[in-house]
């Protein structure tokens, strides 16, 4: 067998490490994917960490169990949610009443498209695994980006709010409800016409005596 030339090496590429970040950020992709396609339930954590491509060691590195990790999916679509609706709403300038009435119809219009744009992912998270829990709403980060809105456009004068907390929450199982009906009854392209009695309903409900 003819010698190595000089200074050839046979050993290996190392393989490309992954951030921290990335492994945990793989196996929630690839928990949310399993968990649509099989269901919580039938999903184990062997199930995750193969989809992954990780060890059941690396898995029990960032989450404690299947239901941790459950966690996080929501952490993260609410996150995202937030996101969304945040940046819908601050297209939107603030010029006396007219502005904060059209931030308020931003709102609607982003929380219902978000809603049903991921109806089956949203479900999978919040409905599938348990019966809808109160402790959700708890300091719920919607509720409290909303009663934000509500307290800003009431500081500026566009608009009255008694209680902005229990503003917040009657809007948003306002909108919740009816993107419900409207998903179940199969009518989810009037979305237009969802937000826009949403916008009325709750501008008028607003407006400065």
């Amino acid at each position: 067998m003819p010698a190595e030339p000089s200074g050839a090496t046979s050993a290996a590429p190392r393989p490309r490490v992954r951030a921290p970040q990335s492994r945990r950020a793989e196996l929630l992709d690839a928990a949310e994917r399993l968990f649509l396609q099989k269901g919580v339930a039938q999903t184990s954590v062997d199930d995750i960490t193969t989809a992954a491509l990780v060890s059941k060691g690396t898995f029990y590195l960032y989450f404690s169990s299947r239901e941790e990790l459950l966690g996080a999916l929501r952490e993260r679509f609410v996150l995202g949610f937030c996101q969304r609706v945040d940046a819908a709403v601050g297209r939107r300038a603030a010029s006396g009443e007219k502005g904060w009435n059209a931030r308020l119809r931003a709102w609607f219009t982003a929380m219902l498209d978000g809603l049903m744009d991921q109806v089956m992912l949203h479900d999978m998270l919040f409905h599938d695994p348990h019966p809808a829990s109160r402790e959700l709403m708890k300091d719920n980060p919607i509720i409290v980006q909303l009663e934000a809105l509500l307290e800003a456009g009431a500081a500026s004068g566009a608009w009255r709010v008694a209680d902005s907390h229990a503003m917040a929450i009657m809007m948003f199982h306002s909108m919740h409800g009816l993107a419900d009906d409207a998903i179940a009854r199969g009518v989810t392209t009037q979305r237009a016409r969802i937000v826009r009695r949403l916008a009325d309903t709750f501008a008028a409900a607003l407006r400065p005596c």
